[in-house]
């Protein structure tokens, strides 16, 4: 039997070995195809659209590559994970680089956190939010199977995610403010941590992955 093929989205800004070795690590049924190719990535069973750098650079890559057609192409008919700056390029608009365009799959914005920034007590919080933090499931959802509520994920961003439309959101973080950590709709997840870099948690959450049928 054939084996099933994810492809990881290359469209030089990702994180990609880092996540293209997790894949492979909790699917060892699984082909793992680190690609550009349109027809490849629409060939797929499922999609991983990651993302790290200022998003200015990568949506001007995204567009010169014709990247947002295959990302919406591929969300009508398959499981699509977006990760980091992968989820932020799905929103609307960015504040980053003096506010830039993005794919409006979400509608919603991706903020800066604010200089200073301060937790509840009043002490001032370090930007980029770099670092372990607890992730809250607001719904339950196939890819949270058996991640306890709470538990530690790895993040790296100096914007956040803010949904217009809370009943996509299946996951939030604090950080001086409230951050929308995992977005959902019919095919597509998107989180804001780096799934790959969060040990156990996160290899069990691209395990999930790897099993969703796109299907809440």
């Amino acid at each position: 039997m054939a084996k099933s093929t994810v492809a990881v989205i290359d469209y030089g800004m990702g994180n990609l070995h880092s996540v293209a070795s997790a894949l492979k690590h909790v699917g060892d049924d699984v082909e793992v195809i680190v690609t550009g190719d349109a027809d490849k990535i629409l060939a797929a069973d499922r999609v991983v659209f990651p993302g790290v750098g200022a998003i200015r650079d990568c949506m001007s890559e995204i567009k010169r590559l014709g990247v947002g057609e295959v990302v919406a192409e591929a969300a009508k008919t398959k499981p699509l994970l977006a990760i980091c700056v992968g989820m932020q390029a799905l929103m609307t608009r960015s504040e980053e680089n003096n506010g830039i365009d993005c794919l409006d799959v979400f509608a919603g914005d991706v903020k800066f956190f604010g200089n200073p920034l301060n937790d509840v007590n009043g002490d001032q919080l370090k930007v980029p939010h770099m670092g372990w933090n607890q992730l809250h499931q607001v719904v339950e959802h196939p890819l949270w199977s058996d991640i306890e509520q709470d538990e530690r994920f790895y993040f790296v961003h100096s914007y956040y995610v803010h949904a217009e439309d809370e009943s996509l959101v299946v996951g939030t973080t604090d950080y001086g403010v409230k951050i929308h950590t995992a977005l959902h709709r019919d095919n597509i997840f998107a989180t804001q941590f780096h799934p790959e870099k969060s040990s156990t948690a996160g290899l069990k959450l691209l395990g999930n992955f790897l099993r969703w049928d796109g299907q809440s």
